[in-house]
């Protein structure tokens, strides 16, 4: 398929200024939460991510400030449901065989924005061979539009604007604060939303 064969309209594949995103309403997720600290809380979710086809991915790392120095392995995985979002907290939990097998296979899909990084980065936490990743910004992208980040996407796909105000916060603490916890379960839960506006305009298998 090419996109000479695409009917995209013509809003969806302009460039959007930071005026006109600062403009939309913010968003944050609203729904349920639960953060996976210990094998325990792990063990509960499980069930509920391996029956979902469709999982909004994410991760978050701890930031470095010090010329020269390299970030550490995500702190945080986030993985999205249709009625949930799971906060895992990999640095205490672990990224654990059950985490590993979903992040492994094929008939569960995840979706995210530069996924090729976040892969490596929870590669150095465990072992395991990625499958049934979807990159939004490649499909943008090769969809010729102009807007290829989350919070761009989101703007252009969805009509709302999500706050990146967490994002350089200490990820790797013990007790994320409210606002580190609704930051990265928003992000989870975007790049789900953006996986189904997109398949609304025949741009999955695209």
């Amino acid at each position: 398929m090419t996109t000479d064969t695409l009917d995209i309209p013509a809003e969806h594949l302009r460039a959007f200024s930071k005026d006109e995103i600062n403009a939309m309403p913010l968003r944050r997720y609203e729904g349920n939460i639960k953060l996976i600290r210990n094998q325990k809380e792990l063990e509960a979710a499980l069930p509920d991510l391996t029956d979902e086809s469709l999982l909004g991915f994410d991760t978050e790392t701890r930031p470095v400030f010090k010329k020269g120095k390299k970030p550490g392995p995500p702190a945080i995985l986030q993985l999205a449901t249709a009625t949930c979002v799971y906060v895992c907290q990999i640095y205490a939990v672990g990224l654990k065989e059950g985490l590993c097998n979903i992040l492994a296979d094929k008939q569960t899909t995840k979706t995210g924005v530069a996924v090729r990084d976040d892969i490596l980065g929870l590669q150095r936490h465990a072992k395991f061979k990625p499958s049934g990743f979807i990159d939004l910004s490649t499909i943008t992208a090769q969809a010729k539009m102009q807007t290829h980040g989350l919070r761009n996407m989101a703007a252009n796909l969805l009509g709302f604007r999500i706050s990146k105000s967490a994002q350089c916060s200490n990820w790797a603490k013990e007790k994320l604060t409210t606002q580190q916890i609704n930051y990265a379960a928003t992000d989870a839960w975007v790049s789900r939303e953006l996986y189904m506006a997109l398949d609304k305009l025949g741009l999955i298998s695209y």
